[in-house]
């Protein structure tokens, strides 16, 4: 059986279960919805504006391309991104809108197509052995409301998510150095693009701590491959900031000292609510310390949890959880759209535990707060922020996601394995 034969075969196969006709048909409402409410109402109020706009910056004046009056938000990544969007800044911006948001459907095809692969290499064996459960959860993650603002702002996560999982599939499959190194480089360039997998990097590190035996054991070669690979693709956004220093400065006031952290808003990080309880009741604050401490406090714990692990085989699936949860509960903006960088992964560690227990139970819980009702809490936010600006429920079910990967890391007794 050919290529064409075997395609045909399977789309034929996926069309006879009833959900994924239903997918199928509410993620191609949420793709037209979003063209719609472009031409109507979003035009002049989308972050693809802010996107479009960079491509041309980047080549025709670059040391402005952290000048937000250029934009109606901020810019706020490494300079290399602007290269990304060169492309769409050369069409017209309400074709280069179509034509990015069209390649994002593509892309949320290729995520599923990657996402059960992840899943078919970790799936434990107390698990179905067909795939239709399987293909229940890619569903869940093409129904998801994230994917509803991720369209009509124009944004980037699908394109992030893609490389994370491109990445962690290399890191599974492949123990050869060149591969670890590919797949980091992989990760570098993500976080080139959107800074979103930065707190990945720590959990790269092959580094485990026996309770019993009192005794750290390191792969200091593999890992310092691996962060090799992640950080050289970073590091080359220095070499532009060493040519024009402006942008070094830009950047540093956009992200971390200037007053877009400071700004009133329905994130849900712990920083922002902590920011937003200091606006709200006129306490003198200062963001980057906010920032800085809970970094401490919530990395610092994840990144015990993960060596102090009782676990080796495919570790490397938490330690990808660990660093987007906490990069959503400690950066000051965390939105519904970033979700989609943290459903996959949780899916994929819900077909790792085992297939009913209370630990599945609570990743369960929030995997479908996340897919199905964290939207419906920025709509309240916006109902009530004058009297109580504090949107904490997606943090709550965060710090359960955190928690239950702690009682499982590191609370459970569980067979040990050869190291993802």
């Amino acid at each position: 059986m050919n290529i064409r034969s075997r395609l045909q075969t399977r789309i034929k196969h996926l069309w006879d279960q009833k959900i994924f006709r239903y997918t199928v048909i509410l993620h191609s409402f949420y793709f037209f919805l979003s063209i719609l409410l472009f031409f109507l109402f979003y035009k002049e109020k989308n972050d693809f504006l802010i996107f479009y706009r960079v491509g041309d910056i980047f080549l025709n004046d670059i040391e402005n391309l952290y000048n937000q009056t250029y934009y109606l938000w901020d810019f706020r990544y490494f300079p290399l991104s602007a290269l990304f969007f060169i492309p769409f800044s050369i069409l017209s911006f309400e074709l280069a809108f179509i034509i990015f948001n069209i390649f994002n459907v593509a892309l949320n095809i290729l995520i599923s197509v990657m996402l059960y692969k992840v899943i078919m290499l970790v799936r434990a064996k107390n698990h179905e052995n067909d795939d239709k459960r399987v293909i229940t959860y890619l569903c869940v993650y093409l129904m998801g409301l994230p994917h509803v603002l991720n369209y009509v702002y124009g944004q980037i996560n699908s394109y992030i998510t893609l490389f994370i999982l491109v990445s962690l599939y290399i890191f599974i499959k492949y123990k050869e150095i060149k591969w670890q190194l590919i797949g980091s480089i992989i990760l570098g360039i993500s976080i080139i693009i959107k800074p979103t997998a930065f707190f990945l990097i720590p959990f790269l590190i092959i580094l485990k701590f026996d309770r019993e035996k009192k005794k750290f054991y390191p792969d200091f070669f593999t890992s310092t491959i691996r962060l090799i690979g992640v950080i050289l693709p970073v590091l080359l956004n220095f070499i532009l900031f060493f040519m024009y220093p402006s942008l070094w400065q830009g950047f540093l006031e956009t992200n971390f000292t200037g007053s877009n952290p400071i700004a009133l808003n329905f994130s849900f990080s712990i920083s922002k609510l902590i920011i937003n309880f200091c606006y709200f009741f006129n306490i003198p604050f200062n963001q980057l310390y906010i920032l800085i401490g809970v970094i401490c406090i919530i990395g610092g714990i994840g990144f015990i949890i993960f060596i102090m692990r009782r676990i080796d085989e495919f570790s490397i699936i938490f330690g990808f959880a660990f660093g987007i949860i906490i990069m959503l509960l400690v950066y000051y903006d965390s939105w519904d759209h970033h979700l989609l960088n943290l459903i996959p992964i949780l899916i994929i560690i819900l077909f790792n535990l085992p297939r009913d227990s209370v630990i599945t139970r609570s990743i369960k819980s929030s995997l479908i707060f996340f897919s199905f009702f964290n939207l419906a809490f920025v709509g309240i936010w916006y109902l009530i922020y004058p009297l109580f600006p504090f949107n904490f429920v997606s943090t709550f079910f965060l710090l359960v996601s955190f928690y239950a990967l702690y009682k499982y890391l590191v609370k459970s007794d569980v067979r040990k394995s050869k190291e993802a």
